[in-house]
């Protein structure tokens, strides 16, 4: 199926340009625009240019690095975030994950598992209003699922949209053990290839903005070997 004016449009940055045909004619098949560039800078002109609804970013760039391009995306904008590196160590990971990343595939990766990868992420991103509203509430945060917006102890906090979804699965659960398999099932999708150091990125994320001391969490404690849950203090 070839890409149409409506379809989702991927801005794929790698300095491997088979690696970039390759990568822009799988997603070409599925439906997907594709536009590639193989430089870091390139990348952030491009997308303060033009519109894209996801970015697979590959971590070694001539320039500027995709660590330098994943910071300066998610400062002005919450576009899901891929980032692509032949780097697997749990520091470079949890590295892209703290920059902003939504989620890491290391190479050699499938093109397979990448459409899926692509495919999930734009899925989860796709938030729409909802036809009425809903509210989730505990002593401390008041999560509004239809305006997007989260209150913590009265003042206004920004998440991004995993962050969000996340938290929100874990209200619904409220004082219930939330697993790590049905987190990472219900956030990042029933077809998600990684591993669960993107979730425990996230929650450490999710820690740093809704509780007082984050390193001595209140609200959203470990079940040690199971997952987490959420208490409602």
């Amino acid at each position: 199926m070839m890409a149409t004016d409506r379809a989702p449009i991927v801005l794929v940055v790698e300095d491997e340009e088979a690696l970039a045909e390759s990568v822009r004619y799988n997603l070409e098949r599925e439906g997907y625009a594709v536009e590639v560039v193989t430089n870091g800078m390139s990348a952030v002109r491009r997308f303060r240019a033009a519109h894209h609804d996801l970015v697979l970013l590959d971590l070694m760039l001539p320039g500027m690095s995709g660590l330098d391009v994943c910071k300066a995306l998610r400062a002005e904008s919450v576009v899901p975030i891929i980032m692509v590196s032949a780097k697997d160590a749990e520091a470079d990971v949890v590295a892209g994950l703290e920059l902003g990343a939504d989620d890491y595939v290391t190479k050699p990766f499938s093109m397979r598992e990448l459409v899926g990868r692509v495919r999930a992420n734009l899925r989860r991103a796709s938030f729409g209003a909802a036809p009425d509203a809903e509210v989730l509430e505990s002593a401390a945060l008041r999560l509004d699922l239809s305006r997007h917006e989260l209150t913590v102890r009265g003042g206004p906090v920004e998440l991004r949209p995993k962050e969000f979804e996340l938290l929100e699965a874990l209200m619904r659960r409220s004082g219930r053990l939330a697993t790590r398999e049905a987190l990472i099932e219900e956030v990042w999708g029933p077809g998600y290839f990684g591993d669960t150091k993107t979730l425990d990125v996230h929650i450490k994320r999710v820690r740093q903005k809704v509780e007082e001391d984050p390193h001595n969490p209140r609200l959203i404690v470990t079940v040690r070997g199971l997952g987490y849950k959420f208490v409602d203090g």
